[in-house]
């Protein structure tokens, strides 16, 4: 729905309030013309049911309305005698449209002074209740989000586990694209797993004055651009096209901002031609071809707490090297030779147990990939037991890699990989550049699906809403995202740009933290990450016991209030 449309919808539902209410105005001694003029209706309602004028720009927030409707329509009948339970009921399911009835057809008298105290506890229970559910509601959509990390893409610098708050200010809030949603939760119900959100009415994408700009390392929440499946962990036949609000939250570092160039060389960021340099909380890891000359994998994995690993097989080299196997090994199972003897080699790939047994493989007990930052590399090569330590690093061309799609074969396009890929310009809002059929696979979605232009190739011509195009304007800005984990993420790397309408907010603040993999409860809280902030400079403190602190403080103080109050009422 466009504005104008949206505009008319919201002129309609004033139209609708006028008829359906004006004998009722009239009644409580206002003019009937008043039930007509938009917002100022109903300002002058919340003076005649006795309830404040606020509510009025709480009707206009998305989501937050669909509970404060129900209170209107049962306060307004109460303000005219109809309370009974069926007269609530009917108010309720009938949206509103009973009220009408009532305006029409009943003699009802006007209760300027009625007690304001519900009837009973049910209806002081369900008052409170839904007091609550706004004021959460509220607070959920428009400043403060919960959000876990679910997957390991941003290990060490944040860990699966982590309980974050999510900050919609610093980045400016939006308000829901869609207006009919159940509260506080995502795209969809849990356990029931039925869409959370109706697709229509959906409301034009707008977005509050933001207090900072997204900068070059900020970890960010965002809408994943590339979610239009049912569920992004278990990809389907299923498509779900989904409002960018309902599109799965996703966590990376922005690496690259509006108007930046960027490469990737032997797994390094380069922006505008200089390395990246990150901050000391940044953590990135990436794998390592390790071999020992003595002790255990055991041993030094647990050492390290080398969690991210993978085996590396032995294969006897009669069966290696014999040159079509080794090319189909290659081709299909990506197969990677890292190091061999005179007896076998060591390799590395997609290793099916039909081709281990097949093939007469063995899993090495000295060698294998460890997932590494660099504190631990260097920890590590100076390790006695370590005979040899290798970052792996990509130099083949690599499937799905953008701008191309994942579809079995490695990209033609260009020899880019996860560790070797650019530069690339990332769009800035205003700027413009050149299309032809080089340029056009980069900025292709971007015209199509984010700016919802209406895009046509024909050869070598181009035409963007029926006009040839050779240039293009963006209409807003894009950011690189991705994980500090560079080994194992699935980050822009593969899906491309993001949208600034797809950021949802900022990570602020770690309140709680679980490994899943630890023993007992004690050992399962990570106690040094609780209350800790996310970004800033130096190693994360936690200020866990100064909340306990002050948590104590606060029951002393009460305490003492209470008992002073008491022995006073007593005197």
């Amino acid at each position: 729905m466009e504005i104008s449309g949206w505009l008319l919808f919201i002129l309609l539902v004033q139209v609708i309030h006028g008829i359906g209410t004006w004998k009722l105005y009239v009644k409580a001694g206002r003019k009937a013309w008043e039930a007509f003029v938009p917002v100022y209706n109903g300002i002058v309602l919340m003076q005649i049911i006795n309830r404040p004028k606020y509510w009025i720009l709480l009707l206009f927030i998305p989501v937050i309305n669909l509970f404060l409707f129900p209170i209107i329509w049962i306060e307004t009948l109460r303000t005219f005698g109809k309370k009974s339970t069926l007269d609530m009921v009917l108010g309720v399911v009938t949206l509103g449209f009973y009220i009408a009835y009532v305006n029409y057809t009943q003699e009802v008298n006007y209760h300027a002074n009625r007690d304001l105290t519900p009837p009973n506890k049910t209806m002081d229970t369900l008052g409170s209740l839904s007091f609550a559910i706004v004021v959460a509601t509220l607070v959920h959509t428009y400043l403060i989000q919960p959000f876990v990390i679910p997957t390991s893409s941003l290990e060490k610098s944040l860990l699966v586990g982590d309980f974050l708050l999510v900050s919609k200010l610093n980045y400016g809030a939006r308000t829901p694209m869609t207006p009919i949603a159940a509260p506080m939760v995502h795209d969809s119900i849990p356990v029931v797993g039925t869409l959370s959100y109706l697709q229509k009415p959906q409301i034009p994408y707008f977005r509050f004055p933001k207090f900072q700009e997204i900068k070059n390392n900020d970890i960010v929440v965002f809408n994943w651009p590339a979610d239009t499946l049912d569920n992004m962990y278990n990809p389907s036949s299923i498509r779900v096209n989904k409002p960018i609000d309902k599109k799965t939250n996703y966590v990376k570092r922005c690496v690259g901002i509006a108007g930046d160039s960027l490469q990737i060389k032997d797994g390094i960021v380069f922006i505008n031609g200089k390395e990246l340099i990150l901050p000391e909380r940044a953590k990135p890891q990436y794998f390592y071809n390790i071999k020992l000359k003595s002790g255990s994998l055991e041993d030094i994995r647990a050492n390290y707490e080398i969690s991210e690993y993978s085996p590396v097989f032995e294969i006897n080299n009669e069966i290696w090297d014999k040159p079509q196997l080794k090319d189909e090994l290659i081709k299909n199972y990506n197969f990677e030779e890292l190091d061999r003897d005179s007896l076998k080699s060591y390799v590395f790939g997609a290793v099916t147990q039909d081709l281990y047994n097949k093939l007469q493989m063995n899993i090495s007990p000295t060698f294998f990939n460890g997932n590494l930052t660099f504190e631990k590399f260097e920890k590590l090569k100076t390790d006695s037991r370590i005979a040899s330590i290798k970052r792996k690093i990509n130099k083949e061309a690599e499937d799905g890699i953008f701008p191309d799609f994942k579809d079995g074969k490695p990209s033609t396009t260009n020899n880019w990989n996860g560790d070797n890929f650019g530069p690339i310009y990332i769009p800035k809002a205003g700027a413009t550049v050149s299309l032809n059929k080089k340029s056009l696979p980069f900025y292709k979605k971007i015209i199509s699906e984010y700016e919802g232009n209406d895009l046509k190739v024909n050869g070598d011509e181009i035409r963007i809403n029926g006009q040839i195009a050779t240039t293009y304007s963006f209409k807003q800005n894009y950011f690189w995202m991705m994980g500090d984990n560079r080994h194992n993420s699935l980050d822009a790397r593969y899906y491309g740009f993001t949208p600034e309408n797809h950021v949802v907010g900022k990570p602020v603040f770690i309140w709680m933290s679980w490994d899943s993999n630890g023993q007992g409860i004690t050992n399962k809280i990570r106690w040094d990450r609780l209350f800790t902030t996310v970004s800033g400079t130096g190693q994360p403190q936690s200020y866990f016991k100064y909340f306990l602190f002050a948590l104590a403080g606060y029951f002393a103080f009460d305490y003492f209030r209470n008992k002073k109050k008491k022995k006073q009422d007593n005197v």
